[in-house]
């Protein structure tokens, strides 16, 4: 009898517990919220590509290139923000400046799926280089307002003329919910 009661006590404790949690996240992703997010890429060829919002660092056959940029959004209902970003990247010597527009929305208050179109303005170039992206992943609350998003993100080159390939990239966000 004093396990079954033990076990019934665990049971009602872990259910209010998840609960909880469950409440909590939800609210950081309420109407009204806001999100601000760091991102990293780790892309095909290395880097991902030149409009980048996130931050990284690289160095190949004495190439270096850093960028620096963060994310910011609106919950405009439950679960949904709307998002722009800003970043900088020196890539050797030449600089870019990027920006990105776009939605994010988590699937059951844990999968966030994002898409947006990303440009740059690439100093010196002549012709500046656009995506749309599209990312999907998994955002893991370790906080009442702060969660670790690793995910994937599918870059589709939207000017053949600076380039035509597209890039897959594995991210890692960290964002902050108020």
């Amino acid at each position: 009898m004093k396990k079954l009661l033990l076990m019934a006590a665990v049971a009602v404790f872990g259910f209010t517990n998840v609960n909880a949690q469950d409440e909590d996240t939800s609210s950081a992703l309420s109407e009204g919220s806001i999100l601000i997010e760091a991102n990293t890429g780790f892309g095909a060829g290395g880097f991902g590509h030149t409009a980048n919002t996130g931050f990284g660092l690289t160095s190949v056959d004495g190439t270096t290139v850093w960028s620096l940029g963060a994310e910011g959004g609106y919950f405009v209902m439950d679960d949904l923000a709307v998002k722009v970003g800003l970043g900088y990247t020196d890539n050797d010597g030449s600089s870019v400046f990027s920006y990105k527009i776009g939605a994010k929305y988590y699937v059951a208050s844990q999968f966030p799926v994002q898409v947006d179109y990303t440009g740059a303005s690439v100093d010196g170039a002549d012709e500046n280089p656009s995506w749309v992206g599209i990312q999907g992943g998994y955002a893991w609350f370790v906080a009442d307002n702060i969660s670790v998003e690793p995910g994937l993100r599918y870059n589709l080159s939207m000017n053949e003329d600076f380039t035509d390939e597209s890039i897959l990239e594995f991210r890692i966000g960290f964002a902050l919910h108020f």
